[in-house]
């Protein structure tokens, strides 16, 4: 039986990259990522959802990840899902899903710069994924014609 296993994400970070290292050396950043959708009820009434995902970036990639990104960054993430147990200092097995990293693509921020003073939190809004499926189906259109 075939098998396919791709995550294409566009989200913002929740908090800023957390790097470390292997005990070989290899770098490895954890990014919290928040993917936004925003769809119509049944009444036609907007309603947004937020999913939270854990992306695992490895290498260069990591070390760029950690240098460059912060709270509040917009990334797009190609990658795979991974799954991984292990045991927790109480003894219980412990279960995750996340995202294994083959591509981080740093987006332009859509937000203003906020001011220390002003209070501001530093989050720009990704596009919906329908904004982006509209805009992907778009280009394709004008390649065709």
């Amino acid at each position: 039986m075939a098998s396919f296993n791709k995550v294409f994400l566009i989200g913002n970070l929740t908090k800023d990259p957390e790097l470390r290292y292997t005990p070989q050396g290899t770098a490895v950043v954890n990014l919290r990522l928040a993917v936004n959708r925003r769809f119509k009820t049944k009444t036609q009434e907007l309603k947004d959802e937020t999913c939270f995902i854990t992306v695992v970036v490895w290498n260069k990639q990591a070390e760029n990840c950690n240098q460059y990104l912060q709270k509040g960054s917009p990334v797009f993430i190609e990658g795979r899902l991974q799954s991984r147990s292990w045991e927790d200092n109480a003894g219980q097995k412990r279960n995750t899903v996340e995202v294994r990293a083959e591509r981080v693509q740093f987006l332009k921020s859509a937000a203003k710069p906020a001011t220390e003073a002003s209070g501001e939190e530093l989050i720009a809004d990704s596009p919906t994924e329908t904004e982006w499926l509209e805009e992907s189906e778009e280009k394709a259109h004008e390649t065709e014609g």
